[in-house]
């Protein structure tokens, strides 16, 4: 299943769910999201799911991965299709 990355912009909470808008254009489209997941593991970036704890709006399939950089925490939000 394809997966291309979006750029998203926080709104609040929904039901105990952070909301995420998707902003901007689409970013590059792999042929799995698990190829982009293996490629920071193999650079040693610890990335942790948290897709039941978003919800992306406009979306029915997604995953959201989070990784520290610095002090600075990195969501990178994927659409599957």
């Amino acid at each position: 299943m394809p997966a291309t990355e979006l750029t998203v912009t926080s709104s609040g909470t929904v039901a105990g769910l952070e909301l995420l808008i998707p902003t901007g254009n689409e970013g590059t489209t792999l042929p799995h999201v698990q190829d982009w997941v293996t490629a920071k593991l193999k650079a040693r970036a610890k990335v942790k799911d948290i897709s039941k704890q978003v919800l992306v709006k406009g979306i029915k399939q997604w995953a959201v991965y989070e990784e520290k950089s610095g002090s600075r925490t990195i969501r990178t939000v994927f659409k599957i299709t």
